[in-house]
C-alpha cells in the first residue's frame, strides 16, 4: 500500500496521495537549507512566542486532531486528545527552557576565559512513527526548532493526514516558511536523502530494521543519528507491592494505544506467592475492557493500525501457545457484531501465562493488547527473566521493600526505570533506550543537546 489513511477500524480509505517526485523532494531540502540560513540568527524570544503559538493552536483544536488520529490509526479517542495535549506540553517546555539548556558553559581552563558554547547544526531529518502521529513528531519539532535547527518530516505512511497536521501548526504558529516540513515519501527514499550533505543527522522512532537501515545510511556519511527503537518492557511485582494498584496500572501500562507503544509493559514478571492473585485480578480487568468503535469515548480498545500488524501478533500468539503458553485471557479473534465491522482489525485483549522463558517468542516484541505473564521465585529469578530480551527501553518495578527497590533500579537494563509506577515520557526527563531498544536522548535537557554543535570556546 503506498501513501494512504486508511481506517483500521472499518477498512475505509479515508484519502491517498502521491508520493513526492525527487525533484520536488529536492526543491523542498533546498527551501529548507535557505530557511536554516536565516533562523538560525533568530532571537531565543522570537522563537519562544512561535512555540508558544503552536501549543495554543494545538489546545484549541485538540478534539479536531484527535478525531484525525483516532480516523488514521485507530486509538480510542480520549487518549488522541490527550496525545494533542501532551503535545502542546512538550511545545511549551522547550519555549520556556531553550535558551537556558543551550546557554554557555563556563570552564576554567589555562585561558583567560574557555567556554561550551551550543549551535545549531541544520537540517535534522525526523522518521517518525504511527503509533503516536503527534506526540512523537512535536517531541522532536520543539526541541530541534527551539535550538535553531530545521526539520524535514518522512512520517509513516497511514498517517498522511497527520503529518500534514503539524506542518499546518508550525506554519499558523508563525515560524518562517519551510522551517518544518512534511515528505511524503515511502521508506524506500530515506537513505537516499542522507546522501544530501545538506541534512546534518537524522532522528528515527520505530522498528528496529528501520533504524538499521537508517544507521547504516547515516553511518556511511558519517552523520549523527538517535535512534528510539522497540521494546518488551518488564513489570515486575515483588510480594511486598501494592497489588491492587499494581494490577490497576498494569492494564493501563499493558493497553495504552491498543497495546501499541514501545514502552508499554509487556512481560509481567511476578513473585511466586502472589502470582495467582495478581493473574486472577487481571484477567477480570481484561475481560471487563470495552472493544469497538475507537471514536466511542467509552471504548478502551479499538483496532490495531494495520491488517499486518494484526497478522504478526496472531501468529506469535500461536507459537507462545505451541511453545506451551496457556491461555488465560483472549487470544482468539473477536465474536462478529454490529459495533465491530469484520473488515476491522481488531484482536481482544488477551493474557499469555506458563511461557518458557527460554522459547524465542519469549525474546520478541509482541505490539498488541497482550500480556504475557512469568513466575518467579526472587529477586534475583526477576532481574534475570527481565534482563533476558534483547532489548532495554524501559522498566517498571513494584516493590515497598527499599533493598528491593535499590537492586531494581540499579540492575534493570533500560534507559529508563520506574519504581512503583508507570513508564512514561515526560518532556521534563530524557528518553531513549540501551541495547537494540536504541541509543541518544529525547526529552529534557539531554534531548535539545543531541543535535547542537557542542562548540569549545578558548580565548587567551
Amino acid at each position: 500500500m503506498g501513501i494512504a489513511s486508511i481506517n483500521p477500524a472499518t477498512g475505509e480509505t479515508l484519502k491517498t496521495f502521491d508520493a513526492l517526485s525527487d525533484a520536488a523532494i529536492a526543491q523542498k531540502i533546498e527551501q529548507t537549507d535557505r530557511a536554516f540560513r536565516h533562523y538560525r540568527h533568530t532571537p531565543f524570544a522570537d522563537r519562544a512566542q512561535w512555540m508558544q503559538r503552536a501549543a495554543a493552536i494545538l489546545e484549541e483544536r485538540k478534539a479536531e486532531f484527535g478525531k484525525l488520529m483516532t480516523l488514521e490509526m485507530g486509538k480510542p479517542i480520549k487518549a488522541a486528545i490527550a496525545e494533542v495535549e501532551k503535545s502542546a506540553w512538550v511545545c511549551r517546555f522547550y519555549a520556556e527552557n531553550a535558551e537556558a539548556f543551550l546557554a554557555d558553559v563556563a570552564i576554567e581552563t589555562d585561558a583567560s576565559r574557555s567556554f561550551v558554547r551550543y549551535q545549531p547544526i541544520g537540517i535534522v531529518l525526523a522518521v517518525m512513527p504511527w503509533n503516536f502521529p503527534f506526540w512523537q513528531v512535536f517531541r522532536f519539532v520543539a526541541p530541534a526548532l527551539m535550538a535553531g535547527n530545521v526539520g524535514l518530516l518522512k512520517h509513516a505512511s497511514n498517517v498522511p493526514q497527520s503529518a500534514l497536521a503539524i506542518e499546518e501548526v508550525v506554519r499558523q504558529a508563525g515560524f518562517p516558511d519551510d522551517v518544518f516540513q512534511t515528505l511524503l515519501i515511502p521508506a524506500s527514499k530515506v537513505a537516499g536523502l542522507m546522501e544530501d550533505d545538506r541534512i546534518k543527522a537524522a532522528t528515527l522512532t520505530g522498528s528496529e530494521p528501520a533504524g538499521k537501515s537508517l544507521a547504516q545510511a547515516c553511518g556511511a556519511q558519517i552523520k549523527k543519528t538517535v535512534l528510539e527503537l522497540g521494546g518488551s518492557d518488564p513489570f515486575v511485582v515483588m510480594a511486598s507491592a501494592d497489588l491492587p494498584r499494581a494490577v490497576e496500572t498494569a492494564v493501563t501500562a499493558r493497553m495504552i494505544n491498543n497495546g501499541q507503544s514501545c514502552i508499554a509493559a509487556k512481560r509481567f514478571i511476578v513473585q511466586d506467592s502472589i502470582f495467582d492473585e495478581f493473574a486472577e485480578g487481571l484477567a477480570e480487568k481484561y475481560k471487563a475492557l470495552k472493544v469497538g468503535n475507537p471514536l466511542e469515548p467509552d471504548v478502551a480498545i479499538g483496532p490495531l493500525a494495520t491488517s499486518a500488524i494484526l497478522q504478526e501478533l496472531e501468529e506469535q500468539v500461536q507459537r507462545c501457545v505451541d511453545a506451551g503458553a496457556k491461555v488465560l485471557v483472549g487470544g482468539k479473534g473477536l465474536p462478529t457484531s454490529p459495533s465491530l465491522p469484520p473488515t476491522g482489525t481488531y484482536y481482544p485483549p488477551t493474557i499469555l501465562t506458563e511461557i518458557p522463558v527460554d522459547t524465542p517468542v519469549a525474546q520478541e516484541e509482541l505490539f498488541g493488547p497482550v500480556a504475557t505473564l512469568f513466575r518467579v521465585a526472587n529477586v534475583d529469578e526477576a532481574l534475570a527473566v527481565a534482563n533476558n530480551i534483547p532489548f532495554g527501553l524501559g522498566a517498571s518495578a513494584w516493590t515497598q521493600d527499599a533493598a528491593e527497590g535499590d537492586r531494581f533500579l540499579n540492575e534493570l537494563e533500560a534507559g529508563s526505570v520506574f519504581l512503583n509506577g508507570m513508564v512514561k515520557s515526560d518532556p521534563r526527563l530524557p528518553f531513549g533506550g540501551i541495547k537494540r531498544s536504541g541509543y541518544g536522548r529525547e526529552l529534557g535537557r539531554e534531548g535539545i543537546l543531541e543535535f547542537v554543535n557542542a562548540k569549545t570556546i578558548w580565548i587567551r
